[in-house]
């Protein structure tokens, strides 16, 4: 059932609900919507989400204790309600997920030998998930350990791009019915904190930052790999440089939205909302995020809706929250 949002929400940020519309091309105007669905059964950012046989799974994380976790939340969008899956076989932070085939595979991410989030090593394995016996097994690593990449699935291979320093070019498919992963061209633009989408069987990667660290420099770089020719093109930047945003593919657009690093905000935390038409190379505004977030990494779109579950509110790591947002995919690029 659909909720306006909390008076006391962070920011004092309140959308007004308006009429729905037939939704337009891009460039084109008409009213937008956000709402809120049920909060996650506990605060956490710093996650990766995946949308599986109408299911959202947010895997990983943590919440503002900076102690990251091995859960696994899974929200069902008919009964509008969560619950707990088993764990991912090792708490994690920052990897990367997506499904296939009716499976879910969670790959790669960062782990800290102290328990917090200060001194990190990054991870290669790849844990794939069964819904129908809720269970998880290995399977064969990443050529190279990651953390803060981004991955989408064209043709039943996931595709995994980015990661902190120095695994920023590193750009690998992995094909879950052979168990076998395959080195690509790198990455054009090191980066990492990126958002990746899939659409008409191309892979964009759009924004990101340089350094490992919250401070280093970002971009506004959007980059596209065909897999027919095994090669990267360049396409029209983001509207802002952004990193620690989430990308999610729908009705043939690229969507974008929120990210840190935004110093002019009190919060550092970026309320952009933003979606790329491919076939026209350009990229247009939308209605900001009523409650700006980062550290949601990965696709969750279901019956018009995007998700975005959880995420931090302020910059860094200390802010995991329970936010359910959601945004009408309102452009269509098909």
């Amino acid at each position: 059932m659909m909720r306006g949002f909390r008076a006391a929400a962070l920011m004092g940020v309140v959308s007004a609900l308006t009429a729905l519309c037939p939704a337009p091309a891009i460039g084109q105007e008409r009213a937008t919507i956000w709402a809120e669905r049920a909060p996650l059964p506990v605060p956490n950012s710093e996650i990766a989400v995946a949308e599986l046989d109408g299911r959202i799974y947010v895997i990983g994380g943590y919440p503002s204790t900076r102690v990251y976790v091995d859960s696994v939340e899974v929200y069902d969008s008919e009964s509008d309600q969560w619950w707990f899956a088993k764990p991912v076989p090792q708490p994690l932070h920052h990897t990367m997920a997506a499904s296939v085939n009716g499976k879910l595979y969670v790959i790669g991410g960062e782990i800290s030998p102290t328990g917090v989030a200060n001194q990190s090593l990054y991870l290669n394995t790849v844990y794939e998930y069964d819904p129908q016996s809720d269970s998880w097994i290995g399977k064969a690593a990443m050529p190279t350990e990651r953390s803060g990449g981004s991955a989408a699935v064209i043709g039943g291979r996931i595709y995994v791009a980015g990661g902190r320093p120095p695994h920023g070019h590193d750009f690998a498919v992995y094909e879950p019915l052979l168990d076998r992963w395959t080195v690509l061209p790198d990455v054009p633009t090191q980066r990492n904190h990126l958002a990746a989408a899939a659409i008409g069987g191309k892979f964009y990667l759009a924004g990101g930052r340089f350094g490992g660290g919250v401070g280093s420099e970002m971009t506004d770089r959007l980059e596209v790999f065909n897999p027919s020719t095994n090669e990267w093109s360049v396409a029209a930047p983001m509207l802002e440089v952004r990193a620690g945003l989430n990308g999610v593919a729908a009705r043939g657009c690229f969507y974008t939205f929120g990210g840190e690093g935004n110093d002019p905000n009190p919060r550092g935390v970026f309320p952009n909302n933003e979606v790329y038409d491919p076939r026209s190379d350009s990229w247009q505004k939308l209605e900001a995020i009523p409650i700006p977030v980062h550290g949601v990494t990965g696709a969750a779109y279901l019956d018009g809706w995007i998700h975005l579950p959880g995420g931090g509110t302020s910059r860094g790591g200390n802010s995991g929250s329970t936010l359910h947002q959601v945004f009408e995919a309102v452009v269509s690029c098909e």
